[in-house]
């Protein structure tokens, strides 16, 4: 029985980025099957090559000094929808591999929705370090020097002036030749936003969702979007229940410590660590979309643990806090633990003191956890905490930034001798954050992300939405509006999907081909 209004059926979910059970999470978004198997032909009836063949760009090292050299970058792309003269359509799928992504290039997303509108071809590249898009065999700190989102913003430049697209015609497409529309969700989203301050001739058009755009150190409101929006009488226990840890964990009371300790099986060395292993539900919240197909419901299993007694739920004050700590206890003990820490100690599972773990020395590439801690503890920040007091929370207050940075110097030993506070102000100040003003930039929001506060459309922001900057918001989670699967099942979201084509159709319309030069 699912607690929540929501309705969602149980299908399978597509994978999310396997991370440890660990903050600050990413906002990554979610793969999506292609919408038909079998051979994909252009509009002429030819065979196209299969969606997941790779190819390869010779991208430069580091975009300041070329004589590094190059390396290379993965990318993904085909023209089943193109005709001469229409867009190249770009997206990456930001902080993780990009193998298994040729869903986006088809028209089961908003990518191939525009090519199939306008005539485009797509395009899926690997940000570099992510998947095997990396310039070295490893990701140590002298690596990851070439690690930054200014490099990333130069890869997208670079490569769509400088590719040579295996389709016909392909090498005749650049941004002086043709006009380029980049998309982006979540970090990706933020990229796309930063790209077009950056880089404001590479890509005539781009479409942004859920796109992080402000850089925020203490990101508490990742949690109280959450809070406002999942189903009230979990919110009421789940507070309670994260009030009275709080109470006994600062109370020195070494005897009710130890009962949490128990209650929950958990007897980890530090208090915070327990905190924080108590937000793994609390995530899940990330892995919902309005269609059954790309939905996990972890999260309303939670809920329905704690709210569900004798086949009846609570009402919208739940339970009370005696009933729902032995619940969520109950809860831990036969389905988080041994789902996720089975072949773990407690400690090896949910600690994050030991500077050894093998989560904060494997440099391997392909990690994306690491490469994503680099670019938060030195440039973005979002941990993800508890609310300052005053304010209502459903994560401890345990949980800080300070307990994420110090993480930073067990990742990054040869960087950061001290917990680093991540140089926000500077990425905001680069890429003008929430304040971004730029022609033919559409941004799509969800108002149950809760990614939305760093967005432009975040609580107490007011930015108008404008015809050259429109902004579209529907009643959906992370990055909703890129997938077409929503659309059917949530008119809202249609409303977004829809704003957003006709602003592609009538900025496309209006391209011709002007004296460009790569800035």
């Amino acid at each position: 029985m699912v607690s929540s209004s929501l309705a969602v059926s149980s299908l399978l979910v597509l994978p999310l980025l396997a991370s440890a059970l660990r903050v600050p999470r990413p906002p990554v978004i979610q793969k999506v099957d292609p919408p038909h198997a079998g051979p994909v032909v252009d509009r002429n009836g030819t065979e196209l090559p299969p969606l997941n063949t790779t190819y390869y760009f010779d991208q430069l090292i580091d975009h300041n000094n070329p004589s590094l050299g190059t390396f290379k970058q993965r990318y993904w792309h085909t023209w089943e929808f193109y005709e001469p003269g229409g867009p190249i359509i770009i997206t990456t799928p930001g902080e993780q591999d990009a193998a298994g992504f040729e869903g986006f290039l088809t028209n089961a997303t908003i990518d191939g929705q525009i090519a199939q509108q306008q005539s485009g071809a797509t395009i899926v590249l690997e940000h570099r370090y992510y998947g095997y898009s990396n310039p070295y065999n490893n990701l140590s700190v002298a690596s990851l020097q070439y690690h930054t989102i200014q490099q990333a913003i130069d890869d997208l430049a670079y490569f769509a002036y400088n590719v040579k697209l295996p389709m016909p015609g392909g090498d005749n497409v650049t941004p002086d030749q043709a006009p380029w529309v980049l998309i982006g969700g979540s970090y990706a989203g933020a990229l796309t936003s930063f790209t077009k301050v950056n880089k404001p001739d590479a890509f005539w058009a781009a479409w942004s969702s859920s796109g992080v755009v402000e850089s925020i150190v203490n990101y508490w409101g990742y949690f109280d979007i959450i809070r406002k929006h999942m189903p009230q009488n979990c919110s009421a226990d789940v507070q309670a229940v994260i009030a009275h840890i709080d109470e006994v964990f600062t109370s020195n009371d070494t005897d009710a410590i130890n009962e949490i300790k128990q209650t929950f099986s958990m007897n980890l060395t530090h208090l915070d660590d327990f905190a924080s292993a108590l937000t793994g539900p609390i995530f899940d919240w990330q892995s919902l979309q309005p269609a059954g197909e790309l939905t996990d419901l972890s999260f309303f299993e939670f809920c329905d643990a704690l709210e569900v007694k004798n086949g009846v739920s609570a009402g919208p004050e739940g339970w009370g806090l005696d009933y729902a700590l032995q619940a969520w206890g109950s809860y831990w003990n036969t389905t988080f633990l041994p789902e996720n820490c089975y072949d773990q100690t407690i400690e090896e599972c949910l600690g994050t003191y030991n500077a050894s773990a093998p989560y904060y020395t494997d440099i391997s590439v392909n990690n994306a956890d690491r490469s994503w801690m680099w670019i938060v503890c030195n440039q973005m920040g979002f941990f993800q905490d508890g609310a300052p007091e005053g304010d209502p929370t459903i994560v401890s207050r345990l949980v800080t930034a300070l307990y994420n940075e110090r993480q930073c110097t067990y990742y990054f030993p040869q960087a950061f001798s001290t917990p680093p506070t991540p140089r926000v102000n500077e990425t905001n100040k680069a890429y003008d954050g929430w304040f971004v003003q730029s022609d033919r930039l559409f941004f799509g929001n969800g108002e149950r992300d809760p990614w939305r506060d760093a967005t432009i459309s975040a609580d107490g922001t007011h930015f108008a939405s404008t015809a050259q900057q429109p902004i579209a918001v529907g009643d959906g989670f992370h990055c909703s509006d890129l997938y077409t699967i929503n659309a059917q099942v949530d008119p809202t979201i249609e409303a977004v999907q829809q704003e957003g084509l006709a602003a592609m159709a009538g900025w496309l319309e209006e391209w011709t081909a002007p004296a460009q030069s790569q800035s």
